[in-house]
Parts: C-alpha cells; structure tokens; sequence
C-alpha cells in the first residue's frame, strides 16, 4: 500500500511544502515529507490503514508544517509572548492540497529546477528526485554512473538554489521552450525507467510509466507548455503504454514484441497516441520526439510487412542525424535487417563495436543465427554474461536453447 503511495504522494507533498516555503527549504520540505511517511509506515501496521490513506498523509504533512513554521516563529521571537501558549488557536498554514494546486506546484518545480544556474545533469537529477520519486540507484541507473557521482551532484544542485532562492513559478513565455527540452528529457528518463528497470529487476513498473505521462499531460494542458515536442512525447508514451498488458506473462517475464499478443493491445491508447502525434505536426521542427513516436506507431502494426520496416529504418536514420545515441544506432540494424537481409545488417552492427552492451551481443547472436550458429551461440553467452536482469537472462536463455 505504501509503496505506490510513496511515489506518487511524496512528491506531491515535496512540491506543495516547496512551494510555500520556497525553494531555498528543499531539504525541509523534503524532511517533512519523509517524516510524513516514515509516521505511516509506523503506524498503519498496527492501527490499520486509514479509509482515505491519501487525505490521511495530507493531514499528517500540514500538521508537520504547522509544527515547523511554530518553531521557527518561537525561535525567531517573531511572536508575542502572550500568544506562545495558544498553538490550538492559531491559523491553519496556508497550505493548498487541491489537485489543481499540487498540478501547478508541481509544474513550476519543475521549471524552477530546470532553471539555467544548474547544469543540465543535475536538472535532471534533481527534477527525477523531488517531483518523480527517483531514488539515487535510479538516478545513477538512468546516467550511467554511480550513486556517489549523484549524491554530489545533487548537493550541489540543492546548494544552488538555496543560495540564489529562485522563485518557484512557471518563467516567461521566451524563456519556457529553453527550460522545456530540460523538462522533456526528465519526463523521458522516467518513462523509460518504467518501461524497462534496470535498477529494480522488473520487467516493466506501470506506476512510473503512468506516472510520466501524467507529468507530460499535464504540459500538454497548459497554453504556455503545448508545444509540438511535447505532444510528440505524449504520443510515443501512449504507443509504449498501449502494449503494457502483452510485455509480460504470468509469472512477469518479459515477451518480446515478435511474441506479443495483439489482441492485449490497448486500442484506445493507440488512438490517443495517434491524435497527439497529429496534433504534434504543427510546428515547423521535428525533434527525437517526433521520430521515435513515428517509430513507436510502425510497431503498432504487429504485420511484418515491408512498407512497415522501410518506413521505421529512415525514421531511425533521422533520428541518428537529429540526436545520435548507441541504442538507436542498434535499434536501426535490427530494422536494416528487416529491409536488407542479415548479412548487411551484420556488416553495420559489428562497426559499432559496443562490447560493454548485452543488447548488441543480443543483436549479433539473432543476425548470426541462420548463418553461422556456432558464432551465435558464443555472442549470446556474452550477452548472458553482459545481462542485468532476471527477465533478460531468461529471454537470452530462451534464445540459446533455440539454438
């Protein structure tokens, strides 16, 4: 019960306590929240879990605040002595829990943390940590680097805005495109660490899938935010999430894409992603975004048809001039594969040469499978060797005994 409660409340709270107390009382805030939780995780084993658990840790945290702001007053000699014993009497802190007022907190946390005195890196890390739950193995996950380099870059982020006490409100209208590729690029790390978890052992986590879209919608709702790559975004996320139900099998394991039931599908999700991805052609640029969404809705067609694989290998080839990663130049043999046979594709794969990545090895063991099978069981077992999952170490398995 708690544990979804977690990712989804205690970020709201964060950004809520963040917002009335400002942004230089991050850590307060943050404490606060946690103390909120850590008195839930007490308490409801023994006493039972509230009726309304939610409306339950919003009243713990304003009572939490109350407390904090007393102290302070009391420290500070800002109150009158007469008035020091009469605690019950004074007035709620004004504090607003109403969905409206936690969407909008949370939108202009994100824009104050995505604000250009911080580095990039630890706009993104700190945006994953207070307003999506991210802890710092995710974070590390995400980067590709390891908790302590975060845990630095964090404090200094948190020292930055302390020190310059930078208003938590959404910025002007010529500054929101600049801080919004920031903003994208935080709500696409969450997703994808949903879609598929590296630092959990899970196949797929539904709650921060959901979560990330719930964050994109809510730019796509607001007139300063509905630009193009953000529909863009939402549309590749609803395509994503339209498989959720065939990604895995009873006991959780994965099932790859040739493999999935199509009649799993979400219907409606596609047709979400398909009117967000048309309401994303107005502009007069095409981002990643873009791209990959076209992508994501080729494979909404489960037919191998050819039409289907040219269109998704020049969608990657623009990709790879627009933003080039490793992982789409992959992505891009296994659909050249598709459009020029194995042979050719293999010529491509093996100039990458990303001998520290298991899905390369994946790639190289399938390409070589009907051509020299010996070579693919020995790029599988490096793979297997290379895999960070349960889930993936069965499907390369699955693969090897095929063999």
């Amino acid at each position: 019960m708690l544990a979804p409660l977690f990712r989804t409340e205690f970020t709201k709270i964060t950004a809520v306590l963040c917002k009335r107390l400002g942004i230089s009382q991050m850590q307060v805030a943050e404490d606060i929240a946690s103390e909120t939780f850590l008195l839930a995780y007490e308490t409801w084993p023994y006493k039972g879990v509230p009726e309304n658990p939610t409306a339950w840790l919003y009243a713990v945290a304003k009572n939490k605040l109350k407390n904090h702001l007393s102290r302070n007053q009391l420290f500070e000699g800002k109150i009158a002595p007469e008035l020091k014993h009469a605690a019950p009497d004074r007035e709620e802190p004004d504090i607003d829990l109403s969905e409206s007022h936690i969407s909008d907190s949370q939108l202009q946390m994100l824009f104050a943390i995505c604000h250009p005195a911080i580095p990039p890196e630890a706009q993104i890390g700190l945006a994953l940590r207070i307003l999506c739950g991210f802890g710092i193995e995710e974070i590390a996950t995400a980067f590709l680097t390891n908790k302590s380099t975060i845990n630095k870059r964090l404090f200094r982020a948190k020292e930055k805005l302390r020190t310059d006490n930078l208003p938590i409100e959404m910025p002007p209208a010529a500054e929101v495109k600049h801080r919004l590729d920031t903003v994208l690029t935080t709500l696409y790390l969450l997703f994808n660490e949903g879609y598929y978890s590296e630092s959990h052992d899970a196949v797929l986590r539904e709650d921060l899938c959901l979560e990330a879209m719930r964050l994109t919608r809510m730019l796509a709702d607001n007139a300063l935010t509905a630009k193009p790559p953000v529909f863009a975004l939402l549309a590749l996320m609803c395509f994503h999430a339209s498989r959720f139900a065939a990604r895995k099998n009873e006991h959780g394991a994965i099932i790859l894409y040739e493999n999935q039931d199509e009649s799993l599908w979400n219907r409606d999700l596609i047709a979400q992603g398909a009117f967000y991805l048309h309401q994303a052609s107005g502009g007069d640029s095409v981002s990643r975004y873009h791209l990959e969404a076209g992508i994501a809705y080729w494979h909404t067609i489960k037919e191998d048809l050819a039409e289907k694989w040219q269109h998704i290998l020049q969608l990657y080839n623009r990709l790879l001039m627009v933003e080039y990663s490793p992982v789409a130049a992959l992505n891009r043999t296994f659909a050249l594969a598709k459009v020029k046979g194995n042979e050719a594709a293999i010529v491509e794969a093996e100039k990458l040469q990303l001998t520290d990545n298991q899905y390369y090895f994946t790639l190289l063991g399938e390409l070589y499978r009907g051509i020299e099978p010996e070579k693919a069981k020995g790029y599988l077992q490096k793979a297997y060797a290379l895999a960070k999952t349960a889930g993936d170490r069965e499907v390369i398995r699955n693969k090897m005994e095929v063999l």
